[in-house]
């Protein structure tokens, strides 16, 4: 099978350099001694319906401006500068000749420093998403870079300096395409402190949920999800904008707060999925069984002692 009929066979886009995408960034990629130019391009965006603040009396935009606390006047642009502020109020004001002198990689290189199993990184590192198009001349590298990772079953762990900020980011091949996701420095993610969550489940408490995880699994397939929020908003704007008022939707009715008993809920849970199964019985029949057993145990001492009688 040609390189051509194998990318269009696992889905792959027929033409990266077709991508009309805005790029944000420009560099290369440092495999080994190869070197694969790269463009970034953002991966994600909000579909979000933008609301802004309006004056109601005659719908003037409303803007919000950078007003200084001790003149209480607003400041101009030239006049901004950036700093720190200590705990005792003290600020430090950073110019742009002292960010100049820091230790910060300008560096267009995207340095692979190891490849690793996907699974070894918990995605709450994970920050945001980028996809890297090929440069010019660039396309075979792309796809061995592509290929090998996908053979390998790993993904890249990089290091690229973006925004003046050197981030720790991996690569993974997703549909095709060679996707940037940048991650949180290790000190960046907080240590859980919640309470509550010592203990252990009952047995037949976790064999029913397990029973219902399997009744409720499937294929994750995102287009069958949709954001009804967002839908409605938008069905609102369009019959606003046609002098028309919409439909008052039904009220979903809300879980009542009880407290019930866990394995009632499990067993209710099970029969909506339409996995209907009774509680596991109740262990009393295993006492049966052992007292039937020590039963037997005893059978024997009273006949040895009934031949004991009779002997003497």
């Amino acid at each position: 099978m040609s390189s051509h009929h194998k990318s269009h066979a696992y889905g792959y886009p027929e033409c990266h350099a077709g991508i009309m995408a805005r790029s944000i960034w420009n560099g290369a990629i440092a495999f080994g001694l190869v070197n694969i130019p790269i463009q970034l391009q953002v991966a994600t965006s909000s579909h979000e319906v933008p609301l802004h603040n309006y004056h109601a009396p005659d719908l003037g935009r409303i803007h919000l401006q950078k007003v200084c606390e001790i003149e209480d006047e607003p400041v101009p642009p030239e006049e901004l500068v950036k700093g720190w502020e200590s705990e005792d109020d003290k600020v430090v004001v950073l110019e742009e000749s002292d960010f100049e002198d820091l230790p910060v990689s300008t560096s267009k290189l995207v340095e692979v420093l190891q490849f690793v199993k996907a699974e070894e990184i918990d995605p709450i590192h994970f920050d945001k998403s980028y996809y890297a198009q090929p440069g010019k001349f660039a396309e075979r590298a792309y796809v061995l870079l592509r290929e090998a990772m996908i053979n390998s079953g790993r993904i890249a762990v990089v290091k690229i300096a973006l925004r003046r900020r050197e981030c720790l980011a991996v690569i993974r091949p997703h549909d095709g395409v060679l996707v940037l996701h940048t991650m949180l420095w290790p000190d960046e993610v907080r240590k859980p402190e919640i309470s509550g969550i010592e203990g252990e489940a009952a047995a037949q408490e976790l064999e029913m949920a397990d029973t219902l995880i399997d009744s409720m699994s499937g294929t994750y397939e995102p287009e069958k999800y949709s954001d009804a929020y967002q839908e409605a908003m938008e069905d609102l704007i369009k019959a606003k904008l046609r002098g028309r008022k919409l439909p008052k939707a039904k009220a979903k009715a809300q879980p009542k707060a009880e407290v019930i008993n866990l394995m009632d809920a499990l067993q209710k849970s099970l029969d909506r999925a339409g996995s209907p199964r009774k509680r596991p019985a109740k262990k009393a029949a295993p006492r049966k069984a052992a007292a039937k057993k020590a039963t037997a145990r005893k059978q024997p001492a009273k006949k040895s002692a009934t031949r004991n009688r009779k002997s003497a």
